[in-house]
């Protein structure tokens, strides 16, 4: 996408500014976009939580944080002073007195931008904003950035939206989902939209079916908690999947504009044909994770996990089958899935196009797998097209499909930006074209939640699968019904 300019001085307030998220993700984030010259001098991370931490206490933290995640390499001295310098933390209780209010409004600089991150719960979102507008913390600039789960179903979505959006202009929320920071997922728009030998192909008459994976060979870990309350289909698909899904269905927008873009992936999740009645058990496998080996390591079942119900029906595993009902698509299956503990983690969407009407080479044969366009986001970032040719070597003709690889690793010699540092970098220049917009959201909550009463209601039990497997049976007669396999099954080892 387009370079970005340095934004201008900004106080970043993240509120759970202690927290994993912040520590795991935001902070080491913020450090490598320092370290690359994107944050402004004057740019300010004020962390937000209840912790009672001085500025040198967050700052040993932060430090820390940095020096373990994965795309620090090496930490430079000079870079890691400047970045501690900018940490500041505000001790509050969002619930408490209105003391630490007080601090954070003698803090912030009324010459900068503020940002205001809410990396906690969705349920004290919209406390923190009625406190942010009662200490007249909000100026007419101000953008407030909002992480998932962005409600449990449409109404509770609805809610949170409705008390953020007392205090912020929908222009001014950015909800997050960070599979659209990834450079991949950014590429696939200019794949589309910018190679002119593709769009012809891009429509049911030459693509037989699309799949979109995203699959973890990790359980839930210390989040069981959570997740007893979330489970894939709210944790995964209701977000990150329907957002591939729309970014590969799409229409072509007018302009790489922020509004350009989410219209028509809005459109794309009204024209998603409804899984309701019988269509819920035949389009749809839920699964849960038992104990097993995972990279020759014997893990525990979901169900053995701490902080959660023994009897939980909470499923780890999702697959479906959605339809887009336009002009477009009429036909093509898009076959969705995601699941903890699986055998290889791995995020892609695969393009599997139709055979040829009329074979010239009888006898030669058709592999498996071949005709395919495979956009891998993790692990290799890159485009993988597969193709039919000759098997070298007299006598009888014999078909191999051959890749043609594009790795970015291997092409671009700058390092690509993960997710967070993506999307962090737009949320200050006030950049919103991959956040998603509240139409879009309630749009995926009213496709999601018939099928998740659907459930409830007849009380469909999870499918067990062994911790290292490829997931439930049932996903695999899903894709099965109509002939059709994942693509790790049709794949030439």
């Amino acid at each position: 996408m387009q370079q970005q300019p340095v934004p201008r001085s900004t106080d970043l307030v993240v509120f759970g500014g202690t927290g994993d998220l912040s520590m795991r993700k935001l902070l080491p984030s913020l450090y490598l976009l320092d370290r690359d010259g994107h944050l402004d001098g004057g740019t300010r991370v004020i962390a937000v939580s209840r912790d009672g931490l001085t500025d040198a206490d967050l700052r040993d933290k932060a430090a820390s944080a940095v020096r373990g995640h994965s795309a620090v390499q090496v930490v430079e001295p000079d870079v890691m002073r400047r970045f501690l310098g900018r940490l500041h933390h505000v001790t509050l209780d969002v619930g408490g007195d209105r003391s630490g209010w007080t601090d954070l409004a003698d803090l912030l600089a009324p010459d900068r931008d503020r940002v205001f991150y809410l990396a906690v719960p969705p349920m004290i979102s919209g406390a923190i904003c009625r406190g942010l507008s009662d200490a007249h913390l909000v100026t007419p600039e101000s953008r407030v950035v909002m992480e998932k789960p962005l409600g449990r179903d449409l109404a509770s979505s609805q809610a949170v939206n409705d008390e953020v959006g007392a205090v912020f202009d929908e222009s001014r929320v950015y909800r997050i989902d960070h599979y659209l920071g990834k450079e991949t997922v950014q590429n696939l728009l200019v794949l589309r939209f910018a190679n002119v030998f593709l769009e012809p192909l891009w429509n049911s008459r030459w693509i037989d079916h699309v799949q979109i994976t995203a699959a973890e060979t990790v359980g839930v870990g210390g989040r069981r908690g959570y997740y007893d309350s979330s489970g894939a289909m709210r944790d995964m698909v209701q977000n990150h999947l329907l957002q591939l899904l729309c970014l590969t269905a799409m229409e072509p927008p007018s302009s790489y504009d922020r509004d350009a873009v989410r219209d028509e992936k809005l459109k794309v999740l009204q024209s998603l044909r409804p899984v309701q009645g019988d269509r819920v058990e035949q389009h749809t496998v839920r699964g849960q994770y038992t104990r097993g080996v995972v990279q020759g390591e014997e893990v525990l079942g979901y169900l053995d996990e701490a902080g959660g119900s023994p009897t939980s029906a909470t499923e780890t595993f999702v697959a479906l089958r959605a339809e887009v009902a336009n002009w477009r698509w009429a036909g093509v299956p898009f076959y969705l899935r995601t699941g903890k503990r699986l055998s290889h983690a791995r995020s892609e969407i695969v393009i599997r196009f139709r055979d040829v009407p009329h074979t010239i080479f009888p006898g030669a044969g058709t592999p498996p797998g071949s005709g395919s366009l495979v956009i891998r986001l993790q692990p290799d970032e890159g485009i993988h097209l597969t193709m039919l040719a000759k098997t070298p070597g007299a006598g009888a003709l014999r078909l191999r499909p051959v890749p043609l690889e594009l790795s970015f690793a291997d092409t671009f010699a700058t390092r690509s930006p993960e997710a967070y540092e993506r999307l962090l970098m737009d949320v200050l220049a006030a950049d919103s074209t991959l956040f998603m917009r509240r139409d879009e959201v309630e749009a995926a909550w009213r496709w999601v939640d018939p099928i998740i009463r659907a459930w409830d209601d007849h009380d469909v039990a999870p499918e067990p699968y062994p911790s290292g497997s490829a997931g439930p049976a049932g996903a695999h007669r899903l894709i099965g019904r109509t002939g059709r396999t994942w693509h790790e099954e049709e794949t030439p080892r």
